[in-house]
């Protein structure tokens, strides 16, 4: 597996499980019906963020983005959102795009990276994030309306640099 920096081109490989899994309803709060140019707008971050995929067999099978949590005063702590194709789910492509997304922000001079709204019953994500050291700092609840679940809580998650 290859992760590199995202390029426009890789668009047209990483909509269609960015369509996918907000349609599913169980991680991400982006509104249903977006456009491609609408939701490549909210995940193909510009300076200082930045957008990586992941090249699995020549082909885009994961998207992470980073970049700082907040601007200013806010901006020494990062912040992430990754996606995975789901025909490669358990393949490790979260892990080795976590793992690159922590190095990234080791490297840039962050501070602690923040994730702000992870979605309690995606179960998978929160294994994932606490056997790299991320810590449930709080959960909001009911913050997050679940497909299948209805309202469940959001949790706010952290790791110290």
């Amino acid at each position: 597996m290859v992760i590199r920096e995202a390029t426009g081109g890789d668009w047209d490989e990483i909509h269609p499980f960015f369509a996918a899994i907000v349609e599913d309803g169980e991680s991400y709060a982006y509104p249903d019906g977006l456009t491609a140019e609408q939701a490549a707008s909210l995940w193909m971050e510009r300076p200082p963020g930045r957008t990586v995929v992941a090249v699995l067999d020549g082909r885009v099978v994961g998207s992470a983005k980073m970049g700082p949590n907040r601007p200013g005063r806010g901006s020494h702590v990062g912040t992430a959102s990754f996606m995975v194709d789901p025909a490669v789910r358990g393949a490790g492509v979260g892990r080795a795009l976590a793992l690159h997304v922590i190095d990234w922000h080791r490297r840039e001079g962050y501070s602690a990276i923040q994730f702000n709204a992870v979605v309690q019953t995606n179960t998978g994500a929160v294994r994932l994030w606490q056997s790299l050291g991320f810590q449930i700092v709080g959960t909001v609840p009911g913050a997050f309306r679940s497909r299948r679940h209805g309202p469940v809580g959001l949790h706010v998650m952290h790791l110290a640099l």
